[in-house]
Formats: C-alpha cells, sequence, structure tokens
C-alpha cells in the first residue's frame, strides 16, 4: 500500500552534509552567496542525492492524463476531448513540453491515468487508465477511496518502473485547474476565491461560472477533511497518480521537479502525508494561474522562475531543468579559491 512508503521518506537534514556542501559553496572563486538562490538549489541537490559531487543522470519527464467529470459544468474555455487530443500531440512529438524534453534530453513518458478515450499504445505511453474519467464531485466523490488509492499505486509503480535520480512533473486534463483548486481551498483553508483562476483562459463570466461550480462541490463535500479523503473528493486521476509518484520518488531519494498549479497542488497533498517529501521538491516556477502564489508559499516554497506560465505539461519544469544542472556542475566543476590560487575575501576563512 502507498502508505507504507510514508516512513521511507527520511529526514535530510543531515546537518555534517549540509556543512560540506555550504563550505564548499563559500570557497568557490566568487564572493560569499553571490550565486544566490542557484547555492540553495545545489546544496538542496547534494543532500537528495547525498553527495559533495551531485550528478543528475537520466531524468524522466513524466506528464499524467486524465479527464474530470466538472468539466461538462463548464468550467474549462475547451472540451474534454482535449485531453485525448492533447495526449497524442505529446506522443506525436508537437506539444510544447515534447519540443523542450528533446531540447534537454529529458526522457518523455505519458501516462494514461483516467482519458475518456483510449489511445492506442505505442512507445511512450504508458496505459494506467483507472477509470474513464472522474465523476462530477458536486454530485458526489470524484473518485471512490478504491480509485484514489488505485491511481497513487500507479503513479508510484510508474516511477519505479524508471530509471534515473531525477523525476519532473507534467500533466494533462481539461478541468483540473478546477480539482487543484479544491483541493487547494480544503488543504491550505483559503478562500475559494484565492483558489481559482482562469484555468485555460476563460473570461470574466466563464470564471464566475466556474466559481459557483466549485462552490456547490466545496459545500458537497464540507465535511470531508483527511487529505486522502480530501483527493479522492474532489481531486483527479493524474493528480493522485502524481501524489503516489511523488510519495514514491521521495522514498527513493529522487530529485523532484515540479511543474505550475496541477502538480503543485499533488504535492499538497503529498505534504499533507508526509512533509518531508518537500525536502526533495524543486518547485520550477511560479505559475500565471492565480493561486498558485498563494499555494506555494503556503508551503513555505520559492520557485526558479516566474516566466507568466500557465501551459502546465510540464513545460515550465524542462525550462528549469538547465538551472537544476547547473548547479550540480557549480559544485562539482567550480574551483576553489585554493585550488585555482586566488586571493580570497577577508570574511571567508581559508579551506581546511
Amino acid at each position: 500500500m502507498i502508505l507504507t512508503r510514508l516512513d521511507a521518506i527520511a529526514d535530510l537534514a543531515q546537518p555534517a552534509l549540509a556543512t560540506r556542501l555550504q563550505h564548499l559553496l563559500d570557497h568557490k572563486t566568487k564572493p560569499l552567496g553571490s550565486l544566490g538562490q542557484l547555492e540553495a538549489l545545489a546544496r538542496q541537490i547534494g543532500l537528495v542525492l547525498h553527495s559533495e559531487q551531485p550528478r543528475l543522470v537520466q531524468p524522466q519527464m513524466v506528464v499524467f492524463a486524465a479527464d474530470h467529470g466538472l468539466a461538462a459544468r463548464g468550467v474549462s474555455a475547451f472540451p474534454s476531448d482535449v485531453t485525448w487530443q492533447m495526449v497524442e500531440n505529446f506522443l506525436a512529438g508537437g506539444a510544447a513540453v515534447s519540443v523542450l524534453a528533446r531540447q534537454h534530453g529529458l526522457a518523455l513518458t505519458v501516462v494514461d491515468a483516467g482519458v475518456a478515450r483510449d489511445i492506442a499504445p505505442r512507445p511512450g505511453l504508458l496505459v494506467r487508465k483507472v477509470a474513464p474519467g472522474t465523476a462530477d464531485s458536486t454530485q458526489g466523490p470524484a473518485m471512490t477511496a478504491a480509485q484514489c488509492e488505485a491511481a497513487m499505486q500507479a503513479g508510484a509503480e510508474v516511477v519505479r518502473s524508471l530509471p534515473g535520480n531525477t523525476l519532473l512533473l507534467g500533466e494533462m486534463g481539461i478541468g483540473n485547474t478546477s480539482a487543484a483548486a479544491l483541493l487547494m481551498a480544503k488543504l491550505t483553508g483559503l478562500p475559494l476565491t484565492r483558489c481559482v483562476g482562469r484555468g485555460t483562459g476563460l473570461d470574466e463570466a466563464g470564471v464566475a461560472r466556474k466559481l459557483a461550480v466549485l462552490e456547490a462541490a466545496l459545500k458537497r463535500h464540507a465535511d470531508v477533511q483527511e487529505p486522502l479523503a480530501v483527493l479522492a473528493a474532489v481531486g483527479g486521476f493524474e493528480i493522485a497518480a502524481m501524489c503516489g509518484a511523488v510519495l514514491e520518488a521521495a522514498a527513493l531519494h529522487r530529485v523532484i521537479v515540479v511543474d505550475g498549479f496541477i502538480a503543485s497542488s499533488a504535492v499538497l497533498v503529498a505534504r499533507a502525508l508526509q512533509p518531508r517529501v518537500l525536502q526533495r521538491c524543486v518547485f520550477a516556477h511560479q505559475s500565471d494561474e492565480s493561486g498558485h502564489a498563494d499555494m506555494l508559499a503556503h508551503m513555505g516554497v520559492q520557485a526558479l522562475l516566474k516566466l507568466g506560465l500557465r501551459l502546465g505539461e510540464g513545460s515550465g519544469a524542462a525550462l528549469a531543468w538547465p538551472l537544476l544542472e547547473s548547479a550540480c556542475r557549480i559544485l562539482c566543476e567550480m574551483a576553489s579559491f585554493d585550488s585555482a590560487g586566488v586571493s580570497q575575501a577577508d570574511d571567508v576563512a581559508p579551506a581546511a
């Protein structure tokens, strides 16, 4: 069962290793702290991979796809058919994430966790369909408890089946900004109006309609509080699969690169189950979806980029990837003051 993995997610505090990593960074040929957030990223990756010379190998971009019963309520500017059509686009290599994955040498896998239409098997596709889309959460739970568990297990099994030490999360599912907003409202306690945005590009009337639908869903599930019950009540198959993937990747000591609003909602659930997952998560970017900034703030994390993105797919994770590679190279390849014969500032103690 997925919950048996929670105890396998150890605390990465590791004071001795953290001290050594900081010492290495402080004695590189640069002013103290001058690489800013890149230094924090290097420390984090070193701790996750338990190495003073961390290397990211065989990075895996995994895009989880599923449909949502709420989509029939008009919460998206696009019809549900776009979910399977975009899966086909991913597999054909024509989507933004496909292009970016090719550019950066990221292995791309698409997981059908619950797309309403069957996708023909082919390389790059893993069919782990729990059901052809979730139920309408205004009428009852989006998933049964068994379906939610199955989706989480599917995500965990996908991670176990893939090589490498880095997981990049992506998703596709018309209506999934609604599911993510509901998860955010339930798990953070923030007003729904702070959680709901334009999604795929709704106008003002569309946002008002979306808000009314989501208010009805929240009212329906007002008494649901426990994280897994919340996920089943208002989440999506792809979000549950991502949550399982995050927990498994954390247990396997892999670096987890989180894309935007929907991927972050899966981490929000995983964090509620085991807070230590955040130690392994690198948040690629702050999405232009209005609730994402508040969601990141609630988790106490900072994103690497802020580019006004709201595409999803894992596109932001792919764009952030070179920063992770650069952070590792700084630790592994940048000279120290001693090795380069460069004088250092008075406020940096000489290397031992």
